[in-house]
């Protein structure tokens, strides 16, 4: 049974969650299309990006990953799989602790940077304060479901609870008491995840919908001269005013 804090929370909610997320893209896109960049602060700094960047974002991706993997994927097909729950407790703990690890250490190395080169400390805006902030907060309590509640206190099997309500709310099925009894840093984590994703189309995050993805499938780019290459080295150099 639950009450309307709980139908607020996790069945209100996240349908404007998802209002948000979609038809602010869309609006960014429309009427924003100068502003959809990272304002890329390269040129102020680059030893500490260098490393930060790659780290933040490769970790990102494994969490992402994770996360696609584990609330998507029903408990039944990988348990058809032959995956029982002991290896994928193993699995997912090893997993994400390496990925939110290289997310944390990433986000660190990118949150100093701005606080210490002045130059991109003054091209931080508010809203990338505020985004840093609950980024952080998202990431730090995922670290702390993966590591301390499934490490330390024996787990925590969401796939049970948490994983059908984020499946029933795209199947337009909502069921707010599965995770309304979840534990608290759960739920915490979700309304961070939540609060991420309203903030996304009007932050620098928008910028992952341009990820150069089609980079890694395009053919190779060949290039032909329009003249034989021994003509080339050949020719004879002219004045401008000279006919050739």
């Amino acid at each position: 049974m639950t009450g309307p804090i709980d139908l607020l929370l996790w069945t209100v909610l996240p349908y404007l969650t998802i209002v948000v997320f979609v038809g602010g893209t869309v609006w960014r896109f429309k009427y924003d299309q100068f502003g959809w960049t990272t304002r890329s602060s390269q040129l102020h700094e680059s030893r500490m990006l260098r490393i930060g960047g790659p780290l933040f974002h490769l970790g990102l991706f494994m969490v992402v990953g994770g996360h696609v993997a584990g609330l998507l994927v029903p408990k039944s097909l990988t348990e058809w799989l032959g995956v029982h729950e002991e290896l994928y407790h193993l699995v997912s703990l090893v997993a994400g602790s390496i990925a939110g690890l290289a997310t944390v250490a990433g986000l660190a190395v990118l949150v100093y940077r701005r606080w210490s080169v002045p130059p991109v400390r003054k091209a931080t805006s508010n809203n990338d304060k505020l985004t840093y902030t609950v980024l952080g907060a998202t990431i730090l309590l995922g670290m702390f479901v993966t590591v301390v509640v499934n490490g330390f206190q024996g787990g925590y099997d969401y796939r049970v609870s948490i994983a059908p309500w984020f499946r029933g709310i795209l199947t337009l099925q909502p069921d707010s008491s599965l995770i309304a009894d979840a534990p608290l840093m759960y739920r915490m984590h979700a309304l961070f995840g939540m609060a991420l994703f309203v903030l996304w189309p009007f932050s620098r995050l928008v910028h992952a919908f341009s990820a150069p993805i089609r980079y890694l499938i395009r053919p190779y780019v060949v290039y032909r001269s329009r003249g034989r290459a021994d003509a080339l080295t050949s020719r004879t150099a002219h004045r401008g005013w000279d006919q050739p």
